[in-house]
């Protein structure tokens, strides 16, 4: 994901919806060391080996729009300063196998790159870099068929005792009853958006027409608009108003889960209808800044998407965002609303 960044593209220009590259580095590294070298029972073990790295790289203490204007270290100090960090952290693993506070905050901070990983993805694409990654060209059209799922009970969150990382905003395990409900067997492509933009929707934000054609950009270069593809770059709150005009409703987060097993998932991060509050017994974990600042202002993604590291896709994953970013690789499925 940082191969291609150099010069001027290690910082870019400052947006709301993107970090300065260089900085996400160093934040990666600082995350790891933080929680891996420095922090054992509310207590940080030792100073960084970075000086100043806590008033660089915290981003719960240091402000968004600040980070182009910090005086970061070059991409090879950076660089330098990661691998020691990684140099150690697997010396301390070596070192104390039986540690089960330290195997978990292996997990937290590797899960923590792979989703750093896929943040740079999206801001190769936001700013119009190359896709730094081979893309794949699919464009088969299937049908629009709905899976009808019966009434029943689903099994949302995490349950006590499981051996793989739990986020905190996973626990704890609850039933959700369920009434009976028709999901489409696929997201909404580009040719089923197309027909709400020209009936007056607004397009998404990578979408122009050229010359009585709709394109869309892909990363540095654009496309003919890809007709049988899940329509990609909308917000929740313009799935909201494609599902309005076509009288179709998003999933909620347990009708998403439910499904999971019959419909074909992980291209696009999918929005569903649900807001991103707390489980029922939630409690928050060490790094406390994950989930609560972000309860009831973010809505629930659910799936992955072909940018997603494959230790963070998993069906149960709750992904959220504010529900004006469009940014993210993001798409939604809908539906049928019952009379």
């Amino acid at each position: 994901m940082t191969a291609g960044l150099e010069g001027e593209r290690l910082l870019g220009p400052k947006l709301d919806i993107v970090n300065p590259p260089l900085w996400e580095i160093g934040h990666v590294a600082w995350f790891q060391e933080h929680w891996c070298l420095r922090w054992e029972g509310g207590r940080r073990l030792r100073d960084s080996i970075l000086p100043n790295a806590d008033a660089l790289y915290d981003s719960s203490a240091v402000a968004h729009d600040t980070r182009w204007d910090l005086p970061l270290p070059s991409l090879a100090a950076t660089k330098s300063y990661l691998g020691a960090v990684l140099e150690k952290t697997l010396d301390r693993i070596e070192r104390e196998p039986g540690n089960e506070a330290l195997a978990y905050f292996a997990r937290l901070v590797t899960l923590h790159e792979d989703m750093h990983a896929e943040a740079l993805h999206y801001t190769h694409q936001t700013l119009g870099y190359p896709n730094p990654l081979p893309e794949r060209e699919d464009d088969c059209v299937t049908d629009a068929a709905f899976i009808e799922i019966p009434a029943g009970r689903v099994r949302l969150g995490a349950e006590p005792g499981r051996d793989d990382f739990i986020f905190d905003n996973e626990k704890w395990a609850h039933d959700v009853e369920l009434e009976p409900f028709a999901i489409a067997a696929r997201p909404v492509n580009n040719a089923e958006y197309l027909q709400y933009v020209e009936d007056g929707g607004p397009a998404p934000r990578y979408w122009r027409r050229q010359d009585d054609v709709w394109q869309e950009r892909r990363f540095d270069r654009w496309i003919p608009l890809r007709a049988g593809e899940p329509v990609r770059h909308v917000s929740w709150e313009e799935a909201q108003g494609w599902c309005r005009w076509a009288a179709r409703r998003l999933p909620t987060e347990a009708e998403w889960q439910r499904a999971a097993g019959e419909i074909a998932w992980g291209e696009l991060w999918e929005w569903t209808a649900s807001a991103f509050v707390p489980f029922p017994g939630f409690s928050a974990d060490p790094y406390a800044d994950y989930s609560v600042p972000w309860f009831s202002k973010h809505k629930v993604l659910r799936g992955a998407s072909f940018a997603t590291p494959p230790r963070v896709a998993r069906a149960t994953f709750r992904n959220f965002y504010l529900p004006q970013r469009a940014d993210i690789f993001a798409g939604f499925r809908t539906c049928r609303i019952r009379a």
